[in-house]
């Protein structure tokens, strides 16, 4: 079975409702571009506001389901495309997440991933607005296959990739917001790239999946400051070849198609699922071994 998959590369403004429609926009174009599984980026209806620790933050929240759900549920009904909505969810009085809601074709809300993994660094004060989420690692079954969602810093963590695989996920999305500190990005740019990039093509080669990041693009808050979001979607196959990448610098919209009989393929020629050492992994659960 192909599936094609569409990856709405934005840069956002500080007008939620003109990112929305944007966004809308991009979900429009990706359909009639043939994309059966669309993805938007991590927290798109407003500029990336951990940059700062701010209590007036918290109002750009809402419930899920909530307002965005509901249209963008409404969306995929008509245009029989399946939606992951990255939100800023509101969910009790100070208990806040980092999440993506998974919209079926038929506009059925099939349920959320909680971001897991929270980092904080400079610029990314997560740990200031998002409790950690619950819901563990999921994958979904929508009307064009089984699929998987992690978010932007859970990208970096193996376990993240293989416990989301394990539950059967033939492809994973990234929805991301990841950039450069101008004043390194000479220095450090090229490498911190090609990691972020080689680091999630590792997690389709040893899980034999199809991985889909979707970033922002652009610079936000004022230079020399602030984050230069560095786009770069893309779509790795399950042995980790890219299938379709996008620019540093403008927005994009990204069709991949994803054979995905091809895993099936990869997981018996790299059978790692296969010789995994069950017995030998206990220590995983440990934060260091003697």
């Amino acid at each position: 079975m192909i599936v094609n998959i569409g990856l709405v590369q934005m840069s956002m403004c500080g007008d939620s409702s003109r990112n929305l429609q944007a966004a809308t926009d991009g979900v429009r174009r990706a359909a009639a571009r043939g994309a059966r599984i669309i993805c938007l980026p991590e927290l798109f209806s407003s500029l990336y506001f951990c940059q700062v620790e701010e209590h007036a933050h918290f109002n750009l929240a809402e419930e899920v389901p909530g307002p965005t759900t509901e249209l963008m549920s409404a969306l995929a009904r008509q245009l029989e495309v399946v939606l992951i909505v990255p939100l800023f969810e509101r969910r009790a009085p100070g208990v806040y997440h980092n999440t993506a809601a998974v919209i079926d074709a038929d506009g059925t809300c099939l349920g959320k991933y909680r971001k897991m993994h929270i980092p904080d660094d400079p610029l990314y004060y997560e740990k200031f607005y998002f409790t950690p989420g619950d819901l563990g690692f999921q994958a979904f079954n929508t009307r064009y296959g089984r699929i998987g969602v992690l978010i932007c810093w859970d990208q970096w963590f193996p376990e993240a990739a293989r416990l989301t695989a394990l539950r059967g996920a033939r492809i994973v999305f990234y929805p991301t917001a990841i950039g450069w500190h101008p004043r390194e990005k000479a220095e450090h740019g090229p490498a911190e790239h090609a990691a972020w990039e080689i680091v999630q093509r590792s997690h389709a080669i040893a899980n034999g999946v199809f991985v889909a990041a979707v970033n922002r693009v652009g610079q936000e808050g004022e230079l020399p400051g602030g984050i230069e979001f560095w786009g770069a979607s893309f779509v790795s196959d399950p042995g980790g070849t890219i299938l379709a990448r996008a620019g540093h610098d403008k927005e994009e919209l990204l069709i991949a198609p994803c054979n995905l009989a091809e895993v099936e393929t990869a997981r018996t020629h790299w059978p790692f699922l296969r010789d995994r050492r069950l017995d030998a992994y206990a220590g995983l659960t440990s934060r260091l071994l003697d």
